[in-house]
């Protein structure tokens, strides 16, 4: 990070501390008054409360199932059943971050009629690669199969860096385990609290404009307005580092964004149990036509907890001891 990140960082964690508090003023529960949802006390949706996203539908569609947008209920409640299955099938010595121990959560796994998250285009895929994105992705795909010598921490995904992990998006894509969030409102901002990894996320709901290009965060510049029960938030001004299948400059693939890219969601309470969550996505400098999404975030009884990543992390500094004991073997593979 440059000098004026850096700077922006502690401003952000003091202005954060500030909204937080206005924030938890502003909270009111959740209920239904003649069958219609509860406004917040400034007449704001009440969107509050504890949620997951956790699903185990893809983002695209595998495409033996063409633009089969909706599973059938029994359809549906089938491949559930084999996904699982195949959670729990895994040996029991088998014990990683991502086996049944971690992904099984405290809430059960709930079937989900949609085929794919992505739903436009309607054969559930991303479009096509532009040219210059297709250029980028060798560097990129280097990258992430550990062809790329890792000089420092620096080398390594943001993920592996226990930065972030690409859940918090925007868009909010589900991420393997600990597919856990808060939101919390008051008149000024929503803030989004995510369990993976210990990430918030301010949306700005002052009427002000994105700033200049030039200043740029991981998750974007948040701004949002209602749409009558709809939350509208339109994010720009993403980072490089922070990007997704080819998206420009960095070559690691950490989370989605660009400094191109520009992400506008939707979030609509239908119940006191459900929030229907949408999004568009439109980069030109990666993809041929913009492209979109939605999935159901669901509420939660438990809270979220501290995610202590860098709390034997040992797997990045195992991936920095084994590049320096190969560099010894070979010291040219330092420079190449």
């Amino acid at each position: 990070m440059g000098r004026l990140s850096q700077c922006l960082g502690v401003a952000a964690v003091s202005t954060l501390a500030t909204i937080l508090a206005g924030v938890a003023v502003a909270q009111s529960g959740y209920a239904e008054k003649d069958g219609h949802p509860r406004k917040t006390p400034d007449g704001q949706p009440d969107l509050s409360g504890y949620w997951t996203n956790d699903s185990f539908t893809p983002l695209e569609r595998p495409e033996a199932l063409g633009d089969k947008e909706f599973y059938t209920r029994e359809e549906a409640a089938k491949f559930l059943q084999s996904r699982l299955d195949r959670l729990n099938s895994q040996p029991a010595n088998a014990v990683h971050y991502d086996d049944a121990i971690w992904q099984a959560e405290n809430y059960d796994k709930v079937a989900n009629l949609r085929t794919s998250i992505v739903f436009d285009p309607a054969n559930g895929r991303l479009p096509p690669l532009t040219a210059a994105a297709q250029r980028r992705l060798p560097a990129q795909r280097a990258a992430q199969r550990g062809k790329v010598p890792s000089l420092s921490a620096k080398d390594r995904s943001l993920g592996e860096r226990c930065i972030s992990w690409g859940n918090v998006g925007p868009p909010m894509v589900p991420p393997t385990y600990n597919a856990n969030l808060q939101i919390l409102q008051a008149p000024s901002v929503v803030v989004i609290r995510y369990e993976m990894m210990h990430d918030t996320r301010v949306v700005h709901l002052d009427g002000r404009e994105h700033p200049p290009a030039a200043l740029q965060w991981m998750a974007g510049h948040s701004i949002g307005h209602w749409e009558g029960d709809t939350l509208v938030v339109d994010t720009t001004n993403f980072t490089d580092d922070t990007n997704f299948r080819g998206s420009p400059a960095s070559t690691r693939q950490d989370i989605f964004g660009t400094s191109h890219m520009h992400v506008v969601e939707r979030f609509k309470r239908t119940d006191a149990d459900t929030i229907d969550y949408s999004f568009t996505v439109d980069d030109p400098e990666t993809w041929t036509a913009p492209w979109s999404g939605a999935e159901q975030i669901r509420r939660s009884d438990a809270q979220i907890y501290e995610f202590a990543c860098h709390e034997g992390n040992y797997g990045l500094r195992n991936i920095l001891s084994a590049q320096r004991a190969a560099e010894k073997r070979n010291p040219r593979q330092r420079t190449e």
